[in-house]
């Protein structure tokens, strides 16, 4: 009986040595899980505070890219700022220089208004007095330059301008050498003819079939029959006028002007 007791007994403290180290196994293993359950969890949060971490890293650098991308902005637009207002100030005081000038042109306008119309009756009693070239054309033009002085809407210098150019087509007259055709002669017996002008040296025409030809005589102010021997060389002119022929010498009539009397001779005496 004993022997079966301490046989029970006996095997009854390994078992309880069993249970003792089991449980003793088991408690560690969980407390592992646990830590790395937390040390996992830790992880997680750590990448995720990280990565916030990043971000606000990114977007503050982009503030300060935009922070200074601002300042240089400024700095140019102070920049631009001093320059316009450096041309303002130029265009204030161009501004005020035109004022300036704009008065004198309407003062010297009120002045030189007389003169131009002094110029174009000088240039009309000038046609009247000249050869008898292109009248029509002539005449019209100084009527034109009449008509444009009562204008409003034309400048005093587009007017002056106007008149010069017609004193220059005149002066242009001078030194050059024209062939045109035109009327001849009174309404009923008017006739075409060629007409050649010499400068304003000498004025010719010639009827169309040669047969008949005449100059301008200033004094007589009147046209004069020219002999026969005078119509070569006036056709000869038209055709070099008309750039027809080579420049030639021409035998015609051309009026001498008359010298200058001289002062009388003192007494010596």
């Amino acid at each position: 009986m004993r022997y079966a007791e301490r046989a029970r007994w006996g095997r009854t403290p390994g078992l309880l040595v069993a249970l003792v180290v089991g449980t003793a196994v088991a408690s560690p293993a969980a407390d592992f899980d646990d830590a790395l359950r937390v040390r996992t969890e830790g992880n997680v949060a750590s990448g995720r505070s990280q990565e916030r971490i990043d971000q606000l890293s990114e977007e503050a650098d982009r503030a300060l890219r935009e922070y200074r991308s601002t300042l240089e902005q400024i700095d140019a637009l102070r920049a631009y700022n001093r320059q316009m207002q450096t041309l303002i100030e130029a265009q204030q005081a161009e501004m005020s220089s035109l004022r300036g000038e704009i008065d004198r042109v309407a003062l010297v306008g009120r002045a030189v208004t007389p003169l131009m119309l002094q110029m174009i009756e000088s240039l009309d009693q000038f046609v009247e007095l000249d050869i008898p070239f292109l009248l029509d054309e002539r005449r019209q033009r100084v009527a034109l330059l009449r008509e444009l002085m009562d204008r409003a809407d034309v400048s005093n210098a587009e007017k002056y301008r106007r008149i010069v150019e017609a004193f220059q087509i005149e002066n242009d007259f001078g030194r050059t050498i024209e062939a045109y055709r035109g009327e001849f002669g009174d309404d009923d017996g008017a006739r075409t003819v060629d007409f050649l002008r010499l400068g304003r040296i000498g004025l010719y025409y010639q009827t169309l079939d040669a047969s008949e030809a005449g100059a301008w005589d200033r004094e007589a102010l009147q046209w004069v029959d020219l002999p026969s021997s005078f119509r070569s060389p006036i056709r000869q002119g038209l055709r070099i006028a008309r750039k027809q022929a080579a420049p030639d010498m021409l035998r015609l009539p051309i009026p001498v002007a008359e010298p200058a009397a001289r002062p009388a001779a003192e007494d010596p005496r």
